[in-house]
């Protein structure tokens, strides 16, 4: 994220990282009750006029609270805020179609395995290579379990989970270069707002006026606060007091984080095996995660020794 700058800036006193830690698992607990609201409004709208409802939501917010001038923009912003909005739309509408056929924990655990492989095609490192290999043993690990009622996995859900895995990896590529491509959270905003043009047509054939419902719009409401709005406040203030190394391997967590909602809010209870594929998983991505601040670290330190050296 954007908001990464300056987050190594912070004093030394690690007593001040405790309320950033509460944070971070803070946004990641409200992206995943987000989640298991939006469960709530399939049997009313169906998946896509959930994440209709998100999206367009959040895309107001964001319009209003950014207020993006596009009049002086670029061809290659518009393409490249086009592309955002397009991952954004297609990852959500995936992951709620997912979220409809397999448990939140599941679903969360299969999707992380996008920003993972990224991850390692970027680093070339081969000791990522392993972690992925941990990872995808995880995920198969997860087909033993079941869906947790004595029933297997639906195969479409796991395979749009790892759908919307990749376009998460797409987010993630294309929220670097729409940052530095626009000012601000412009891009973002934009991006948000075409994101919910896409899909809300679908999300009308689905659902028609039902979306209209007060009770709907008001679970749209807080599916859209919940999911964006609020674990995106939280992360850039925790950004601002935890080294990026250490944010990383909080959001880890995240998988294990949506079996625990998903038991709670939602009943769905995971079997032994399925809890331990996805401890596996959140292991994979923390090792990643952690190995990456090391090289990161190491290749500082090596650039600074160099220009020492060059100094004298």
């Amino acid at each position: 994220m954007s908001a990464t700058t300056g987050a190594g800036q912070r004093t030394g006193d690690r007593r001040g990282d405790l309320p950033a830690v509460g944070m971070v698992l803070g946004a990641a607990a409200s992206v995943q009750v987000g989640a298991g609201v939006a469960s709530s409004l399939f049997a009313s709208v169906g998946p896509a006029g959930a994440a209709a409802l998100r999206l367009v939501v959040a895309g107001l917010v964001m319009l209003i609270a950014v207020r993006p001038r596009v009049r002086s923009w670029t061809r290659r912003q518009w393409l490249l805020s086009a592309g955002f909005g397009v991952s954004l739309a297609a990852m959500n509408t995936s992951f709620y179609e997912a979220l409809s056929r397999i448990p939140l924990g599941v679903a969360v655990t299969c999707e992380f395995l996008g920003p993972l492989v990224l991850s390692a095609v970027l680093t070339h490192r081969r000791r990522d290579l392993l972690w992925v290999g941990l990872a995808l043993a995880g995920v198969a690990g997860l087909g033993f379990g079941g869906d947790g009622a004595g029933g297997s996995l639906d195969p479409l859900g796991v395979l749009l989970a790892l759908t919307a895995g990749a376009f998460w990896a797409c987010y993630v590529l294309l929220s670097a270069r729409v940052g530095a491509a626009t000012p601000g959270q412009s891009g973002l905003a934009v991006a948000s707002a075409i994101a919910a043009l896409l899909v809300t047509p679908v999300g009308v054939v689905t659902a028609g006026a039902d979306l209209l419902h007060p009770h709907v719009l008001a679970l749209g409401l807080v599916v859209a606060l919940a999911s964006s709005v609020v674990p995106y406040s939280l992360e850039l203030v925790a950004l601002r007091r935890l080294p990026e190394r250490t944010f990383g391997v909080l959001l880890s967590l995240e998988p294990a984080i949506a079996a625990v909602v998903g038991f709670l809010l939602l009943s769905q209870a995971l079997p032994w095996t399925s809890v331990v594929a996805v401890a596996v998983v959140v292991a994979a991505s923390a090792g990643s995660t952690a190995s990456a601040g090391r090289e990161r670290r190491r290749a500082d330190r090596d650039l600074a020794t160099r220009a020492a050296g060059g100094g004298g």
